[in-house]
């Protein structure tokens, strides 16, 4: 880049109450290797005509002034893409903003709040949304994050009331977001099996995931050598779930309290504090049923913990306690994990969970309630690919 001039000017803000404040202008060109390119494939092309004339590109500030950028915009005829505008070594395609004030404002969006961004850098959340997008999709067109994938997790999160998700995979290797798209059914893992290709997907290995059978039936089709590895988390949770229907009925039926009943069988043994030991010695003498159901929630915790062959044999005694306890709700837990037992010894023999999935859901939980809400999904996979992803740039001059 060749700056030629440099004046300042003075600009007014259009709104209830218009402002003037003076503004840098640096008029500038691209040097000749650089000129008469094509703004998509950067293949020298022949010249078509002036475009729009001179456009302005926003730059970081200078001090507390706000800097453009300004140039020529000639048109070139691409034999690949036809006729664009020529490109400029200072912006991206299609941009009104520089490459470092982009990449300020993504690093930015990244770490801290949209309201806060919009402030320093004096710009519309929706000039923020619209930069993100453009760095983000500059990051894919770079770094191609379905390379080398072997291990990856599944899982789903709700981005907005109303039934209305994202599909996450994660790459358990490097722990980073590699795709996300709207929706939770087979139609939207289909999409990112065609995306990843019959090649890269005859590599993967391991694919943890819940007990959805959308994305089982996906898996098998598509990566048929990957072994399915149901979350250990999720199938406690099932435990748990099993566990608290056990105790509404039990103490309901005998008009017993149980404010310190349900910590007392929820929480980790040793976490326990020295009332809620209490209670579950209490439950132990007065109430054998819930105890029981206790009981087994914690010996199916114990399978996880263990693995291993040790864990499938703890699984099989499991399996048949729970299916004589004449608890109603834990036989029908005994049905459903008996079902997916398979899965399960997959993830006792390879000790793949869908933790790195549940930190990335609980990061866009985060990203949503810091932005108190997205617009679209589109806006949340971008964040999400930012942040979650490894496409934030560096800050300009930093290393």
């Amino acid at each position: 880049m060749v700056v030629e001039d440099v004046s300042v000017e003075v600009e007014t803000t259009r709104g209830k109450w218009p402002k003037t404040s003076e503004v840098l202008v640096f008029s500038v060109r691209p040097k000749a290797a650089a000129a008469g390119r094509c703004s998509r494939c950067r293949a020298r092309c022949p010249g078509y005509d002036a475009g729009d004339g001179t456009r302005r590109w926003r730059t970081l500030d200078v001090g507390s002034t706000k800097t453009y950028l300004q140039a020529p915009a000639p048109r070139v005829c691409c034999g690949e893409h036809g006729v664009v505008v020529a490109h400029v070594p200072w912006a991206r395609p299609g941009a009104k903003c520089s490459h470092v004030f982009e990449d300020t404002c993504a690093w930015l969006a990244a770490h801290t709040a949209l309201s806060v961004v919009t402030v320093f850098l004096r710009v519309a959340w929706r000039t923020v949304a619209a930069i993100v997008a453009r760095v983000v999709t500059d990051g894919r067109e770079t770094n191609d994050l379905l390379t080398g994938l072997t291990r990856i997790g599944i899982d789903e999160i709700a981005y907005r009331k109303g039934h209305r998700y994202l599909t996450c995979v994660v790459d358990h290797t490097s722990g980073r977001l590699v795709w996300a798209a709207q929706g939770r059914n087979k139609a939207t893992l289909e999409t990112f099996f065609e995306e990843l290709g019959a090649e890269r997907a005859a590599e993967l290995t391991h694919v943890s995931a819940d007990g959805a059978e959308w994305i089982h039936a996906v898996v098998t089709e598509r990566a048929p050598q990957a072994l399915i590895c149901l979350d250990a988390f999720h199938v406690v949770a099932w435990a748990m779930k099993a566990l608290d229907k056990v105790r509404v009925r039990t103490m309901t039926k005998a008009g017993i309290s149980d404010r310190h009943a349900m910590w007392a069988v929820r929480k980790n043994p040793p976490d326990l504090t020295g009332e809620q030991r209490t209670s579950l010695a209490a439950i132990a003498d007065t109430n054998t049923t819930l105890y029981r159901a206790y009981l087994l929630k914690e010996q199916l915790r114990e399978v996880f913990r263990i693995k291993g062959v040790t864990g499938r044999q703890l699984l099989a005694g499991w399996l048949s306690w729970a299916s004589h306890s004449h608890i109603p709700e834990f036989v029908a837990l005994a049905r459903s994990i008996r079902r997916y037992r398979d899965l399960i010894w997959n993830t006792l023999a390879h000790n793949v969970s869908n933790a790195r999935s549940e930190a990335t859901n609980t990061h866009l939980r985060a990203l949503t309630k810091r932005a108190y809400g997205y617009h679209s999904p589109d806006a949340l996979i971008g964040m999400a690919m930012l942040t979650r992803g490894g496409l934030c740039p560096a800050l300009p001059g930093r290393k």
